[in-house]
C-alpha cells in the first residue's frame, strides 16, 4: 500500500503546478522542437538522405540556421496554456484518488494510483489538444521552409478560418491516447518511488532534495516510455495538410508502419529522454518546495 501525502489546497494546487509547469517548459521546449522535427521529418525520396540524422544532427541544423529562437518556435502556446493545464492536471488527480477513497484516510493502492493519475490525463487534454497542434505547427514551419504562420495567434485564426473549431481541436484523440495512459505511469511510478526512497518511520514529505529529484526524474522517463507511440502519431497527424490521413491515426499508422517500420514509432527518443529526467525532476523539486 502506498502512504498518501496530506490534503493540499486548490490555490496551492494552481500555483505550484503552474510555477513549476513554466520552468519545465522553459528547460524542455529546446529537446521539445527537436523531437516534432525528428518526429515529422518526411521519407527521404530514394537517393537522398534524412533531412536530420539524429538528435544531434536536428540541433545543429536548427542551431546553424535559425539560431537559438529556432529551438523555441512554438513556445508561446504552451506556456500559455501551461499554468492552467497543470492546475487542472493537479485536480483531476486529486479527483481520481478522491473518487476511490470511502474516507480521506485511505490509503490507495498504486494501481488505484495509476487509475487517478489517468483521470488527470483526460482533464488536460482539453488544454493540451490545441496547444499541442500550434505548437507542432510552428515548431515545424521553419525547418520546411514554408513559413505559414507569423505566431501563435495568426495560427489559431488561420485554423479557425480554414477548418472551424474542428481544426484547432485535430489530434484530440490521439492526445488522450498519449495522456491518459501517461499520466497514469506518472503520477503511479512518482509515489511509488518516494515511497520507496522514504526511511522507515519518515514521512515522503522529509524527503531528500536529491531523493525527489530522482522520483520525479524516473517518474517523467516512465511516463514517455508509455507516451512516445502515440506522440509520434500526433505530430504527423495534426503536422499533415488538411485531408491527408481521412481514416485519422489508423491512416497514420499504417502508414508509418508500411514505410519506415515499427521502429518509427519510436522517432525522437532520445531528444524525448534526454528532456525527460532533469525536466520532470525539475518540476517535481518545486512542487514538492512549493507544499511543504
Amino acid at each position: 500500500m502506498a502512504k498518501q501525502p496530506q490534503p493540499i489546497s486548490p490555490l496551492k494546487n494552481f500555483f505550484a503546478g503552474g510555477f513549476g509547469g513554466v520552468c519545465l517548459v522553459f528547460a524542455g521546449h529546446p529537446l521539445d522542437t527537436i523531437k516534432v522535427r525528428l518526429q515529422t521529418q518526411p521519407k527521404p525520396k530514394p537517393g537522398e538522405s534524412l533531412l536530420y540524422a539524429g538528435t544531434l544532427d536536428c540541433f545543429k541544423k536548427t542551431l546553424a540556421k535559425e539560431g537559438m529562437r529556432g529551438l523555441y518556435k512554438g513556445m508561446a502556446a504552451p506556456i500559455i496554456g501551461v499554468t492552467p493545464m497543470f492546475a487542472v492536471c493537479f485536480f483531476g488527480f486529486g479527483l481520481g484518488k478522491k473518487l476511490q477513497q470511502k474516507s480521506p484516510e485511505d490509503v490507495l493502492t498504486y494501481p488505484q494510483l495509476f487509475a487517478a493519475g489517468m483521470l488527470s490525463g483526460v482533464f488536460t487534454t482539453a488544454i493540451m489538444a490545441p496547444g499541442e497542434r500550434i505548437k507542432c505547427l510552428l515548431q515545424i514551419q521553419a525547418a520546411s521552409g514554408e513559413v505559414k504562420y507569423a505566431g501563435p495567434m495568426d495560427c489559431v485564426k488561420q485554423l479557425y478560418r480554414e477548418s472551424g473549431i474542428r481544426g484547432i481541436y485535430k489530434g484530440t484523440a490521439l492526445t488522450l491516447m498519449r495522456d491518459v495512459p501517461a499520466s497514469g505511469m506518472y503520477f503511479m511510478t512518482y509515489e511509488w518511488l518516494k515511497n520507496s526512497l522514504t526511511p522507515a518511520g519518515k514521512s515522503p514529505s522529509e524527503l531528500s532534495v536529491p531523493s525527489v529529484l530522482f522520483a520525479g526524474g524516473m517518474a517523467g522517463i516512465f511516463n514517455w516510455a508509455v507516451a512516445i507511440p502515440p506522440d509520434v502519431l500526433k505530430s504527423r497527424f495534426q503536422t499533415a495538410p488538411e485531408g491527408k490521413y481521412p481514416n485519422g491515426f489508423r491512416d497514420v499508422l499504417r502508414e508509418l508502419i508500411r514505410e519506415e517500420g515499427v521502429t518509427s514509432l519510436y522517432k525522437g527518443f532520445n531528444a524525448v529522454m534526454l528532456r525527460a529526467f532533469p525536466a520532470n525532476a525539475q518540476n517535481a523539486l518545486i512542487f514538492w518546495v512549493m507544499m511543504r
